[in-house]
């Protein structure tokens, strides 16, 4: 079974950074594809960024030049940097990934953001 384990989250000031890491089970990042939602109170779940199996990434238009996503393959861990952080960033982050024939999820972690 695939395992996901999030770090990282927590409370920080507006224009502030941190950094989310998903540890995964075996080696797996480096073949596949691995994505960051989010999901605010009151609103649907929204990707937030990707990075394939080559290193290709893609990222929201809210999170555009603020969030990078990259992972280590040699560590099986993939990460989120999120800096110059907005109040409209507060929701849980879950990183995911894809073997098939099901995607497998982190527990979530928690980023407050205040004004």
């Amino acid at each position: 079974q695939v395992q996901l384990v999030e770090s990282g989250g927590g409370l920080v000031q507006a224009g502030g950074s941190l950094r989310l890491s998903c540890a995964a089970s075996g080696s797996i990042l480096s073949i596949h594809a691995m994505d960051w939602y989010r999901q605010a109170p009151g609103k649907q779940r929204e990707l937030v960024a990707t990075i394939t199996s080559s290193g290709s990434t893609n990222y929201a238009d809210s999170v555009k030049g603020r969030f990078t996503i990259s992972r280590d393959n040699a560590k099986n861990t993939g990460y989120l940097q999120m800096n110059s952080l907005k109040p409209e960033d507060t929701a849980d982050y879950y990183c995911t990934v894809y073997r098939w024939p099901v995607r497998y999820w982190g527990q979530g972690t928690q980023v407050t953001v205040s004004s």
